[in-house]
């Protein structure tokens, strides 16, 4: 029997536009679908309806799928000769533990397909006028998670409060109290612009724009919920000040 390789397909932030052509493609021919917790429905409503969809939720501070359940579940598709497409947000190779699913699937003597994704981290402040590179703000951007995950240590955030780049904080609204008075102790200025993007790219987005000082205040008084992503450097004061001014197409009400 045939057995065909396993595609770990980026999903993008949401919006089904964003789609690659040939995450489509794969999304069209798939047998079954392991699709994250956070795909946009717009983007699932693209699957046949012939093709099993099995949700395999991962969201942080919920009660999540297990990841050696998904790789098993995976390898257990593949080797009954389906056409398996694992959906996940963004890229899959940006805080999408992409990577561990590759290995897991080679060490079963699987092929893999990865079909890359704009990540959230690129798109989301894109959406509301945040270049993330700037050659008149910054060299260049660090993409870095928030919640490193358990056991795990955190960033450097004294080392990256002195880099000079802008960063993009993925899964951190959670703790962004902390990890603004970290970038504080580390020496970045309270004054440096901030701002928070929530939902990039659905029906849900929305943003505000701050100061590191005030990060903190300003998503819990916004109420800006996850998935969000906080961009701090000088970039984030080129944000559209309202939601109307923003460059998505997915405009909505600041509130």
């Amino acid at each position: 029997m045939k057995l065909h390789p396993v595609a770990l397909v980026g999903a993008g932030p949401g919006d089904p536009e964003l789609l690659t052509l040939r995450a489509a493609m794969r999304l069209q021919n798939a047998d079954v679908v392991l699709a994250d917790d956070l795909i946009d429905a717009r983007v699932l409503a693209l699957i046949p309806a012939s093709t099993r969809l099995l949700r395999v939720g991962k969201r942080g501070g919920c009660i999540s799928t297990d990841q050696q359940f998904i790789h098993a579940l995976m390898v257990r598709e593949a080797q009954a000769g389906h056409r398996v497409v694992r959906l996940k947000g963004g890229d899959p190779f940006v805080f999408g533990r992409g990577g561990e699913e590759v290995d897991a699937l080679r060490d079963a003597g699987l092929e893999v397909e990865v079909v890359s994704g704009l990540s959230a981290g690129i798109a989301g402040p894109a959406a509301v006028g945040i270049p993330v590179t700037d050659r008149r703000h910054s060299a260049g951007v660090v993409l870095v998670t928030g919640h490193p995950g358990e056991g795990r240590d955190e960033p450097d955030w004294a080392q990256l409060a002195r880099c000079g780049l802008t960063l993009v904080v993925y899964m951190g609204v959670a703790r962004c109290a902390h990890i603004a008075a970290r970038l504080q102790d580390g020496g970045l200025d309270p004054a440096t612009p901030a701002a928070v993007v929530s939902a990039a790219h659905t029906q849900r987005q929305r943003h505000a724009v701050c100061t590191l000082a005030t990060l903190a205040e300003t998503v819990r008084r916004e109420a800006l919920p996850s998935p969000a992503l906080l961009v701090i450097g000088s970039v984030a004061a080129l944000a559209a000040v309202d939601a109307a001014a923003a460059i998505s197409p997915c405009r909505v009400a600041a509130g």
